[in-house]
Parts: structure tokens; sequence; C-alpha cells
């Protein structure tokens, strides 16, 4: 973590940060504790301060963990709205409780020794793992790490571990309810090309809801999961079908808002002609146009029960494991009006 990041982060200016992390004069108040909260949640130590490092006590610390790779969780994982929206509420909440939460970013080869470097160059009093890129191997090799762990955004059930995680099948299903109750009857699905277990969730919710009604897709097209411009191959795919479906339900918001823009490309109007839906209900949703009928996850809930679990087992009040799904919901905006006329 270098100034350039805090800055990007903070969104002022190098000299901005220079200033607060030296503590001159030249910025707000309100500015300086900003990049002060920032610098210290992502683990940055400014020269000035590393001769008072001794004083941070290791049960005041707990390490969040999250494990890059080029496909969900990337370099710039952090500046991405889902993620960045968690680490927001876990640092408040951290705070709150009297906690600094230190943001670790690592490789998602060598998981293991990774963290074990990392506690002992700096131990935790607990640790909070971003799970969703990971496998239920490379998590029971991380639990014999530390004693007391709580993985976020995934659950695998034969694991002996405490999760916090978004209940994706209530969420695929209730996208599909909802889309049927709007009159929606030719329905294609988007999914992710990188298989994830809350993508696999979302399309058995969505799936288990149109069984029900009878229905069956209209067709099924792939997506890159973390791009916000128009796709080429989904371009492709969507330019050879001899008629549009009248919606399209998408994995999570990322590849709704691809959608549109490829929509938009090849001058297909949302949603008089074909209407998108997505999921998890990013700030984006309410800023691309028409704004996005979306499946609501919420991350300040996620964030409030992992901490909570975490601090029970760090203070000794909780000594077994427990798993949360997090319930969703459906946020309505123009991207899927009622259907009349059109099929």
């Amino acid at each position: 973590m270098k100034i350039d990041d805090i800055a990007r982060l903070a969104g002022v200016s190098k000299a901005a940060v220079s200033l607060a992390l030296n503590n001159k004069a030249g910025v707000s108040e309100a500015t300086r504790q900003h990049i002060l909260e920032i610098s210290q949640a992502h683990g940055y130590t400014p020269r000035t301060f590393k001769t008072n490092k001794a004083s941070t006590k290791n049960n005041s610390i707990i390490r969040f963990v999250a494990c890059k790779n080029t496909d969900i969780i990337t370099d710039r994982y952090e500046s991405q709205p889902f993620f960045n929206e968690l680490i927001h509420h876990l640092t408040a909440y951290a705070r709150e409780q009297g906690h600094t939460l230190i943001i670790s970013s690592i490789s998602i080869q060598n998981l293991h020794e990774e963290i074990q470097t990392l506690e002992q160059e700096q131990p935790s009093a607990g640790i909070l793992m971003l799970g969703t890129n990971l496998t239920a191997s490379l998590l029971e090799d991380v639990l014999a790490v530390h004693p007391h762990i709580v993985i976020l955004d995934t659950w695998f059930e034969h694991l002996d571990a405490s999760f916090v995680a978004i209940n994706n099948y209530l969420g695929g299903y209730q996208a599909g309810r909802h889309l049927l109750s709007l009159g929606y009857r030719s329905i294609a699905y988007v999914e992710s090309d990188v298989r994830i277990l809350n993508f696999v969730k979302r399309k058995e919710g969505f799936m288990a809801a149109l069984k029900e009604a009878g229905m069956e897709l209209e067709g099924n097209f792939a997506m890159e999961p973390m791009l916000v411009v128009s796709q080429d191959a989904f371009k492709t795919e969507i330019g050879n079908v001899k008629q549009l479906p009248a919606v399209v339900f998408c994995e999570n918001d990322y590849m709704a808002i691809s959608a549109i823009k490829t929509f938009q490309e090849l001058a297909v109007k949302v949603p008089e002609e074909v209407a998108v839906m997505g999921f998890d209900n990013i700030l984006e949703a309410k800023v691309i146009s028409p704004e996005l009928t979306t499946i609501h996850v919420k991350k300040d809930v996620m964030a409030k029960t992992a901490m909570d679990i975490l601090l029970r087992k760090i203070n000794d009040q909780e000594d077994h494991n427990s798993g949360v799904l997090i319930n969703t919901e459906v946020v309505e905006r123009n991207s899927c009006p009622p259907q009349t006329v059109r099929e």
C-alpha cells in the first residue's frame, strides 16, 4: 500500500495525504480523519508513526483477508462497489467495537503459508476471510492457521467453520418469481463464465422458480463477471438469436450493466424491446439508464453479523461454529416494467 493508493481510495491528492499523515496544516480535520481511517484500514503505517507500532495491541487488530486472482477478486477488488461497500461497513463496525481492521490482500497460491507469515509479522485477534472465490479445500487449509476465523460470502455445508453468506438461492428464486409476477414469459439467463458457488446457487434458485411455473429458459448466455462494458462475445450471441427474449436475468449487476450497454450498442431499446435484471444492488445500479431492477444484498448486515460472531469467539463467548445466511430482497426500478403486450 503506497501514498498513491491511499489518495485514490480517499479521493484526494497525494499532497493532501502527505499533509494528513504528517499532521500538518492544509487539510480540514474531516479530510484528515477520512485519510487516516483509510490508511489505517488498509494497514498503511506512515514512517512518522512507525516508532509507535509496538503500542498497537494485538488483541485490538482484526485481519480481513482477500485472495486475489484474475477472475473475481482482482488487484483492484477493493474499488469494486460490492467489496468496497462491504469493507466500509466492516471497518466502521470494527472501529465502533474498539478494534482496527487491517486489510491483507494475498495471492491465492500458497494461501496457508502467506496467512501464517502475516500472522507471524503482525498477530491478530481474529480473521475475517473473504471466501467468494475460494474452494472448500483451500478454506480447510486456512482454518488451521488461527483459532478465530469467520468466512464471508460463501458457505460449504460440509466444513465445520463459521460462515456468513448471502442467501443466493433465495435471491435467485426471488428474481425468477418477480419476473414471472410482472408477466414475463420469454426469459433468458446470463451467467458468469467463471463459476463460483454464489453463482451456482443463484441459478439453482432462479430455475426452481421457473420450474414451479412450468417455464423453461428461452436462452442461456455467458459473460465475464466483473466488467461493466459492452462485451463482444455476448454481443455476437445476442446478434445471432432469431428473436430477442422479453427479459434477461444476469447473475450480478456488473453483467446486467454490461448487457444494457451491449443492447444500446446494438440499438436495442431497454426496457422497451428487452428488459434486464441484475443481482447485488451496487451503487451503479442507480446510475445506469434505465435504473436497474436487481436483488438487494444487505452488505451492512453481512458485515455486522460476521464481526459479531468473530468478536464473540475472540472474547470467549462462543466456542462453537455457526453459519448464517443473509436473506435478500427485490429492488424494483425501471429496467423491468410490467409486461403487457410484448412477449
